[in-house]
Formats: C-alpha cells, sequence, structure tokens
C-alpha cells in the first residue's frame, strides 16, 4: 500500500503547493505522511458525515478540495465546528489533506474540469501568474556539457510551454586559480587554468529550484561549479487563474445557460440581461472567480461564467459579455474526479472513494 505522503507528492506533482495564493492553507492538516494509507475519500469539502463516511469505509485519508482549517488555532477544545472534526479526525487516526488554489492555478486543475464538462476546448489560462521563473546559468566543460544539460531537464528545466528541452549554449572559456586546500577535476593546484567551456541556460519554476540544483551540484564534475538563479517577470502561461475556451460552434445566449444548468446540475443559475449575442469564447472560473471578470472583459470571449458574483459587479458589462454565476460548490463539485484520476493513475490498486455527501452548505427553496 502507497504512504499518505506518496499520495500527497502525486498530487502535488500537478498542483504543487507554492501554487496556491497567499492567503490560502492547503497542504496536510492533520496526520502522518509516513502512515500507510488504507483507503481515501475524496471531497469538496470536510464535514462530520464525511468523517463518518471514512470511518464506515475504513479509509485513514480523506482529500478536500477546501481546507478544514483557514486560520491558526491556538486551543483544540471542540468549541466550533472546525475544531470538533479536527479531533474527530485525530480520534480515529484519519489525515486529512487539502489542495486548493494550488489546484485552482494547476494546468487541469478546477478550471480545466469546468471547461471538460461543458465541453470547451482549446483551452488556455485567462490569468497566467507572474514572477514564478527563473533562469539557471552554469558553465560546463565541453565534454560534460551534453551529460550535465540532460540531466537538468529530466528534473524539470527547460520546459517552456508546449516544449520541453529548452535551453540557450554558447561556447567560451573559464580561469580558476586552485588553492592548496581545493581537489581540483582539472588544472594544477596554485597555477591559473584555463577550460573551455559551454554556458548553459534554462528556465524552471521557482518549486523546482533545489531539485534542480541538487542535480547540477550532483552531475556537474567541477568541485565548485559557478551557477546564477535570474529571477524573471515573465508571464507563466501554464499557471494561474481562469481557464479561455471555446465552443466547436457558437450558440445562443439561450442555449448556452440551459447547458450551463445541465452541466453543473444548477437549481437557480443568476446571468446577466441577454442581448442576443452568440456564444462561443467563455472564460470560466470555479469558486469566487469574480475578481477575473476585468480580466475576462478585456479579452474577446462571449461569456464569463464562475461559482459567485455580488450583485454590483452584474452592472456595467452588458455590452461586453454575458455573466452568468453558478454557485460556489456547483462549479468545483467536479474537482473529486481530479483528485480519483491523479491517484488511480499513480496507484491503480489503490482504493479512493468519491465521497457520496453532498457538503453544499446553501440550500435552494
Amino acid at each position: 500500500m502507497p504512504t499518505i505522503g506518496s499520495i500527497i507528492r502525486a498530487i502535488e506533482t500537478v498542483a504543487p503547493l507554492s501554487f496556491q495564493e497567499s492567503y490560502d492553507n492547503a497542504g496536510l492538516v492533520v496526520g502522518s505522511c509516513d502512515d500507510v494509507a488504507r483507503a481515501a475519500v475524496v471531497c469538496l469539502d470536510v464535514t462530520e458525515k464525511v468523517i463518518d463516511e471514512a470511518i464506515a469505509q475504513d479509509a485513514n485519508l480523506i482529500i478536500s478540495h477546501h481546507p478544514l482549517v483557514f486560520k491558526s488555532l491556538k486551543s483544540l477544545t471542540g468549541k466550533d465546528y472546525v475544531e470538533r472534526l479536527l479531533i474527530k479526525a485525530i480520534k480515529h487516526d484519519i489525515a486529512i489533506y487539502s489542495a486548493h488554489t494550488n489546484m485552482d492555478n494547476a494546468w487541469n486543475g478546477v478550471n480545466f474540469k469546468m471547461a471538460e464538462k461543458l465541453g470547451l476546448s482549446n483551452l488556455s489560462i485567462l490569468s497566467p501568474v507572474s514572477q514564478q521563473l527563473l533562469k539557471l546559468v552554469t558553465y560546463v566543460p565541453l565534454h560534460a556539457a551534453d551529460n550535465v544539460r540532460q540531466s537538468l531537464f529530466n528534473v524539470g528545466a527547460g520546459c517552456i510551454g508546449n516544449y520541453d528541452g529548452c535551453s540557450y549554449n554558447s561556447n567560451g572559456f573559464g580561469t580558476f586559480c586552485a588553492n592548496e586546500k581545493a581537489h581540483p577535476y582539472c588544472g594544477e593546484i596554485g597555477e591559473t587554468h584555463r577550460e573551455e567551456e559551454m554556458r548553459i541556460e534554462v528556465i524552471l519554476p521557482k518549486y523546482l529550484q533545489k531539485k534542480v540544483v541538487d542535480t547540477l551540484l550532483q552531475v556537474h564534475p567541477y568541485e565548485e561549479p559557478a551557477f546564477d538563479l535570474i529571477p524573471l517577470e515573465n508571464e507563466w502561461a501554464q499557471v494561474g487563474s481562469g481557464v479561455v475556451g471555446e465552443f466547436p460552434s457558437a450558440i445562443s445566449e439561450q442555449d448556452f445557460l440551459y447547458q450551463l444548468k445541465s452541466a453543473f446540475q444548477v437549481k437557480c443559475l443568476r446571468h446577466s440581461a441577454l442581448t442576443g449575442r452568440k456564444i462561443r469564447q467563455v472564460a470560466l472560473c470555479g469558486g469566487a472567480g469574480s475578481f477575473l471578470i476585468p480580466k475576462a472583459v478585456s479579452l474577446p470571449v462571449d461569456a464569463f461564467v464562475t461559482g459567485e458574483i455580488k450583485y454590483h459587479e452584474f452592472f456595467g458589462r452588458e455590452k461586453s459579455l454575458l455573466l452568468a454565476e453558478i454557485g460556489h460548490y456547483e462549479s468545483e463539485q467536479y474537482t473529486k474526479e481530479i483528485f480519483c484520476e491523479i491517484i488511480t493513475k499513480s496507484f491503480p490498486t489503490f482504493v479512493c472513494y468519491s465521497t457520496k455527501i453532498d457538503t453544499n452548505p446553501i440550500n435552494y427553496l
């Protein structure tokens, strides 16, 4: 059986914790990564009924989208539902892990699942993140350059969009003089040495920095390799908020809204005024995504769909695009499928239950 830590690593391969927003608390809240996982229950929200379901299924791991704990706790006395659920999980030796905004921002994450359910294609990130990329520059003797470069590629460096194995290389020479404490790979102690070298440049995401640098130090032949890590301002088109996609052909606003109701099992759909426009290009964001309305307006999209839109945010957009609010739970309900797909792909024989409990706290009359 896999450990809880190995299951978490599989999820974080898709949605690293570094993708989460600053206010978030994704990750392991209760439990030990070293424990063997017997079975897992996946859910949108952790409730007492979900914990009872895990107990009944002999599952010692709950994986949720929304974190049970958002604010720091100074005591654990059961004074509110969060503390009561934590105590119950601990008593029954159940670990609780959440992948929240890191899964929202991930490629093939929450918003991509929404687009899949709606039948959209040609997907791209609506609002890509920036300041999450680094450039690694290092200098390698010519005969070792191919091995060092490939080793960096093997641990995730050198990916740009739909291309991997990306690097820039230029030849030159380096000089150094080893002192009596050194163990030089080439050259003599006390003598200035000149070595033909290749300058290798590769891009990497910040979350891979340690892994890439550790690999460089391991495979580089020099005792003390020279390298630079340069922060980049570039947008990272593969990570960020929301998704933009398109239908094969344009449909009417009314047909689009009925398709939304059906795909997401919406009981009460709120939308802006109909204008007779055709809908083909659509922007999506699960949960409370109204902060992306200005971004959607700036693009050539016909509609923007999210889980929550405030009253005043409906004003002034009529000529730009159709706004549709389908409910927070409704927009993110299929996140459970993402968790099960990731786990089953990595651990085909591991038992992963998608909760049968509707954890939506909102009811409709």
